[in-house]
């Protein structure tokens, strides 16, 4: 029985899981619809709320935001629109970091979290798998030793909160495992392991 019932686990498990996640994203989209007038919203116009019909907008308005901003006439529409936040003092400080972070993440050329690392935090002795983002600044390399990297260690079960630090590059290891097989790594706290890449023969 022990053995059946742990077979019925590993099934509805990852399937409970996954449907709970998904149903927290389109959750999260529809409410999107809330920033439409109400006379506007689909309960409103045929009667009922249809789940799932502010995700699709929501994507389809950033699908569309982006074939804009990709002509001529979109991008100097939206340049004038940054000008227009960087002249109001406390969202220009805001939007500007705000955009440079998302410029550096989701750049196809960029180099953030493109590296999986492994380093000694949060003592020495005790391994964790972290990412480079990327090197310390001018002025705070100055005030260190040798050559330093900037280093993302994500929590566990929950990658998208972590902690920022500033390592001596000698004192991590690169990894060979890719960004997504090490993220699996950490969320899964250490149960899904990356298969070892094949080893190479030189002939």
């Amino acid at each position: 029985m022990k053995k059946y019932f742990i077979t019925g686990l590993l099934v509805w498990v990852p399937l409970t899981i996954t449907v709970w996640v998904l149903q927290l994203i389109v959750g999260t989209l529809d409410q999107s619809l809330l920033l439409l007038p109400e006379p506007w919203r689909p309960e409103k116009l045929i009667g009922f709320s249809i789940p799932g019909i502010g995700a699709i907008i929501t994507l389809l308005v950033v699908l569309l935001t982006g074939i804009v901003a990709a002509n001529y006439f979109g991008l100097r529409l939206l340049r004038l629109w940054e000008k227009l936040l960087t002249q109001i003092p406390f969202v220009k400080s805001i939007y500007l970091s705000v955009k440079q972070v998302s410029d550096t993440l989701f750049a196809p050329n960029g180099q953030a979290f493109r590296k999986a690392i492994l380093v000694q935090y949060p003592h020495p002795g005790s391994w964790t798998i972290a990412f480079q983002t990327g090197v310390p600044s001018q002025e705070v390399a100055a005030h260190l030793e040798g050559e330093h990297i900037s280093v993302y260690v994500p929590t566990t079960p929950n990658p998208t909160s972590g902690f920022f630090l500033m390592m001596s590059r000698s004192s991590v290891v690169e990894l060979e495992m890719s960004v997504d097989e090490a993220l699996k790594y950490i969320i899964s706290m250490g149960v899904v392991v990356p298969e070892k890449p094949a080893p190479v023969i030189k002939r």
